[in-house]
């Protein structure tokens, strides 16, 4: 006897809106967490930055303990460093970043001496830097606590590219 069957090889329109719509979900959960981590992956590399930089500038202020006398800071912190970041341009004239990574200093929307960051999502984040007075009988010498404080002390969406 013989069967009539029919061999569809192929997908039905249901199936192909099911599995659409599956992973339209599947995206729907990854896409937020994929940018939160992101997020926190460039927070703990500037956190790292910043602790470097703090090293760099502990460094050099006990390096002029010991030629002058006194512990002092620079006057602009990447100074501090025996070389610059890949990240960091000394001749850029502005004192905010306009590119993603970019590190600058300069003053802040404050008036303030601060380390700028641009980050991926376009957001500037500053760090508060001051070298303190270091001059005079018991000046008030910048230190390492006092010298970079007010991490993530603003965020201003960055203007242009």
């Amino acid at each position: 006897m013989k069967t009539n069957t029919q061999n569809n090889k192929g997908f039905t329109l249901i199936e192909l809106i099911m599995v659409t719509i599956i992973l339209g979900i599947l995206a729907a959960v990854a896409i937020p967490r994929y940018t939160a981590s992101v997020q926190k992956a460039e927070e703990a590399a500037e956190n790292a930055f910043i602790s470097s930089l703090k090293a760099g500038l502990e460094t050099y202020a006990t390096e002029k303990l010991m030629e002058n006398g006194r512990r002092s800071w620079p006057d602009n912190p990447f100074d501090a460093l025996e070389s610059d970041p890949g990240s960091y341009d000394r001749n850029d004239s502005d004192s905010y970043p306009d590119q993603d990574g970019e590190w600058t200093f300069g003053d802040d929307i404050y008036g303030n001496k601060s380390i700028h960051h641009q980050r991926v999502d376009n957001t500037v984040t500053s760090w508060n830097y001051d070298k303190g007075v270091q001059t005079g009988y018991n000046a008030d010498v910048g230190n390492i606590n006092g010298g970079l404080e007010g991490v993530n002390s603003y965020n201003r969406v960055a203007t242009g590219s």
